[in-house]
């Protein structure tokens, strides 16, 4: 096998173009059966496999730098970077990360999770490489779905104002810009990157600024021609030279462009066309489908209803119920839920692209416009749209609903996916709601009554079960601001925000066999927090224990002790939460123990 002799990139130059093509073949093997079994990002993984294969080809890295945008399209990155025996336990506890990651490879030059972020941080090392006069390049690898995002953009526009030396590959994987793939557009990007073209066209450009009368004129007439014969006018007008589109499955191709185009100066562009989920048949005709997996041995005959689907299904009741009722999401239409609504109402689904800050001041142009729009968006991208949650939602008291999914604790995505923030940074936003339901009923209930508080509310909800087969068909009025006792005590309080509270009521069974009577609250709220109902355990001096799937600084401990010290009540308060640290990749319920947060590690933390 031609796996067998490549162990770091440097082995790859000794090949012959007959060896790389099987090479990414076994890439793809070792891909599509260690993604089946541990999940993770298939397809996009499998579209990059030819272009990583041409870029460790050509370039000398790790002293040149490849930053890969999302990350999920790394995989091949890691097989060829010294980590292909490793490879079978990525993403499993004290296995590889399933995205770049500094702390792990010399290779990983950026740590990265979140979408178009990629020519952003290679700038940045293009910078400091100049500042330091080294001479390595940098690449940034950047899918086409992540063009939709505005950071993606300020990146380009800058790189083109600073003219540093960047390379951008942008890997169109059939869904974006242009479809024109063929031996004449290789052709000519082989030309362009000779240096011969771009030599006659600069030479006819200085002819025509000769020309004092006519010669601006017809320039610019030339210059909208060559639109129509050049799909990356827009990249050009940016600044870049644009080189493609090119078959993002020629590897042979590719490296005589990238040969070609690492003796070039300046911000340049190649663009590859690519097929998402390439060699592996299930995924070609369904890459939106294997876009990410779920473990395999995760999967069982277990018909437990999950958060999202409850959410799923509430919106399109409530929509039939009221039309004013819109939502709206960043490019996650089947991962928050939303799927069938989109079908069932098309008009009032909006799917803005990954542009989570867009789609938060979109929202509340619809609710400054009359209607009710939801915001469906992952806890982990929410952070990216703090700025419009404050200036755009809050100050304008816009009653948007964000539905916050993933939340707490995600599983094997790690580090950049988990949704332990949302409670800290939220809660600084004047005015807004901050809920958290404990099962799929409370979901329901939650997002019916918010419609009729009319303040911007935040729901937020974990990634799994919500311990139901069956969700109620009717909707209850939550009084906004309300807990609930779940168990009453007399030793100890367990506050639970969220999935929590039913972590707490198992730990207070588990402590009553030790003689400790817990009462458990379901805090239901974590802005407006129930002050009173707290203030009636605190004024019997029992400890008050707030159990929450959130970092412990800023989260809904924060919010009660806050909350007695403006009423001037001494309390002990312990918070049991999320560590304040980056959480490693791993199942939830591994992470959760390891946090500190199943009810036995909770019920422990108690006796103690």
């Amino acid at each position: 096998m031609v796996i067998e002799k490549v162990n770091i990139p440097a082995d790859l130059k000794s090949l012959s173009f007959v060896e790389l093509e099987t090479l990414a073949g076994e890439i793809r093997s070792l891909v599509i059966e260690t993604a089946i079994k541990n999940g993770g990002h298939l397809a996009p993984s499998l579209g990059a496999v030819d272009l990583t294969v041409a870029l460790h080809r050509v370039f000398d890295c790790p002293s040149d730098k490849i930053v890969w945008d999302v990350g999920h399209q790394a995989y091949a990155h890691k097989i060829l970077t010294g980590r292909k025996f490793s490879f079978p336990t990525m993403r499993t506890a004290g296995g590889l990360s399933g995205f770049p990651n500094r702390k792990e490879s010399e290779y990983d030059a950026f740590t990265v999770g979140h979408s178009s972020t990629s020519i952003s941080s290679a700038l940045g090392l293009a910078a400091a490489r100049k500042l330091k006069n080294e001479s390595h390049k940098v690449i940034a690898v950047i899918g086409d779905g992540s063009m939709t995002g505005g950071l993606a953009f300020e990146g380009l526009q800058n790189a083109g104002h600073l003219g540093l030396d960047l390379l951008v590959v942008l890997n169109d994987n059939e869904m974006f810009i242009s479809h024109k793939v063929g031996a004449f557009a290789s052709y000519l990007a082989k030309l362009l990157t000779a240096g011969s073209f771009k030599k006659f066209e600069d030479r006819v450009e200085k002819f025509f600024k000769r020309l004092h009368f006519w010669g601006a004129q017809i320039l610019r007439v030339a210059k909208r021609f060559k639109v129509l014969l050049f799909p990356g006018m827009l990249f050009e007008e940016l600044g870049f030279a644009y080189l493609g589109p090119v078959n993002g499955h020629d590897i042979k191709a590719m490296t005589e462009i990238f040969a070609n185009v690492k003796n070039m100066k300046g911000p340049i562009l190649v663009h590859l066309v690519t097929k998402k989920g390439k060699g592996y048949a299930p995924a070609e005709h369904d890459p939106t489908k294997y876009h990410g997996l779920s473990p395999s041995c995760s999967s069982s005959d277990n018909r437990e209803l999950t958060y999202t689907q409850v959410f799923g299904e509430a919106m399109k009741t409530l929509a039939a119920e009221d039309r004013m009722l819109l939502a709206v999401t960043a490019a996650m239409s089947e991962g928050t839920g939303l799927a069938d609504f989109a079908r069932e109402y098309p008009e009032r689904f909006f799917d803005v692209g990954i542009a989570e800050q867009h789609a938060v001041t979109f929202a509340a142009g619809l609710a400054a416009g009359g209607y009710r729009p939801v915001c469906a968006i992952y806890s982990t991208f929410l952070q990216r749209s703090l700025d419009q949650i404050i200036h755009d939602v809050a100050l304008n008291e816009l009653p948007v609903i964000f539905a916050i999914d993933r939340a707490g604790l995600v599983g094997e995505d790690g580090a950049t996916h988990h949704g332990t923030f949302d409670l800290s940074f939220l809660r600084s936003a004047p005015g807004l709601t901050i809920c958290a339901p404990r099962n799929g009923d409370e979901l329901r209930d939650m997002l019916y009554s918010a419609l009729k508080w009319g303040v911007p509310t935040a729901i937020r909800y974990p990634r799994g079960g919500c311990a139901q087969t069956l969700a109620r068909r009717d909707f209850k009025f939550v009084e906004r601001g309300k807990s609930e006792i779940l168990r009453d005590g007399s030793d100890v309080l367990l506050a639970g925000a969220g999935n929590c509270a039913r972590y707490a009521f198992e730990a207070a069974d588990i402590l009553a066999e030790t003689g400790i009577s817990a009462a458990v609250m379901d805090l239901k709220f974590v802005k407006p927090i129930d002050s009173a109902a707290i203030s009636k355990f605190a004024a019997k001096r029992m400890p008050i224990f707030v159990v929450e799937e959130n970092s412990i600084l800023g989260g809904a401990g924060s919010a009660v002790e806050e909350e007695l010290s403006i009423s001037n009540i001494r309390a002990e308060v312990i918070r049991i939460a999320v560590k304040d640290d980056f959480i490693t990749h791993g199942p939830q319920e591994f992470l959760r123990d390891m946090c500190g947060l199943t009810p036995e590690k909770i019920a422990s933390r108690v006796a103690a």
